[in-house]
């Protein structure tokens, strides 16, 4: 199945529908490897049509070593999607990405394990050696921060993105050893599906909100549940416009 579609995108923690579409229509999709996260839901956006994804299901009932990261990935592909935007919640490391902060990172290290992290895993597949010394796709990291820009949405251009397993929060410790390796932003869902929209050939880019200080951070002894899903519910006010103004682009 193929039809236009102008941009999809996948929902992290905090955002689990997209407020605003019209003309819903919503896609069960099976892949050859399993069931996505949820249903694809597609609708317009004024006059841009648009899919939209919860990574987490939209009860997040799915933790971020469990999502079916090929599934989900394959499902917009399939239904025609060729620029995905994946919003993360992630924590913060550098001392100017804080909570309710919204950032676009460049670059990602990957500290994930036991996942499946590839096509190519599948018998008969053919191997596919990718080039991601660039991971996100440098046009649409331009298109992004142009419509931040142009929404009035303050974001932070750059920062390397450290992607855990979870999903437990990580230790002051482990946040010291990411800091050193320089890590700027921690989260549990940017890989694998970075490198598996790649394998598809698909642009690919990431809005990391910064929901919490990363261990031993912010000077607090511990993190706050709730007050990370306030400050997720704060920020994903902003996405919608930011959007609009990345669809008008």
């Amino acid at each position: 199945m193929t039809r236009h579609i102008e941009l999809a995108l996948i929902g992290g923690t905090g955002l689990y529908q997209f407020p605003g579409l019209d003309k819903i229509e919503r896609h069960a999709v099976d892949t050859p490897y399993g069931p996505p996260s949820d249903s694809v839901v597609l609708g317009q956006v004024g006059k841009h049509r648009i899919a939209f994804l919860a990574r987490h299901g939209e009860s997040h009932t799915i933790p971020p070593h469990r999502v079916n990261y090929r599934a989900n990935v394959w499902a917009l592909h399939h239904l025609g999607a060729r620029r995905v935007l994946g919003v993360n919640a992630v924590g913060g490391i550098r001392g100017d990405v804080g909570p309710r902060v919204l950032a676009v990172p460049d670059q990602i290290i990957d500290y994930t394990h036991d996942r499946l992290t590839s096509y190519c895993d599948v018998a008969g597949a053919e191997v596919r050696h990718i080039d991601f010394s660039e991971p996100y796709s440098a046009g649409l990291r331009k298109d992004l921060l142009a419509a931040a820009s142009q929404a009035g949405v303050a974001v932070v251009d750059g920062g390397c993105y450290g992607a855990t397993q979870g999903p437990r929060l990580e230790t002051c410790a482990e946040i010291v050893r990411l800091r050193r390796d320089g890590c700027d932003l921690v989260g549990m869902t940017g890989m694998p599906e970075a490198a598996l929209a790649r394998e598809l050939g698909l642009d690919y880019a990431c809005l990391a909100l910064v929901a919490n200080w990363a261990a031993g951070c912010g000077g607090e002894t511990e993190i706050s549940l709730p007050e990370i899903f306030a400050n997720l519910a704060a920020m994903t006010t902003q996405v919608p416009r930011l959007i609009s103004a990345l669809l008008a682009t």
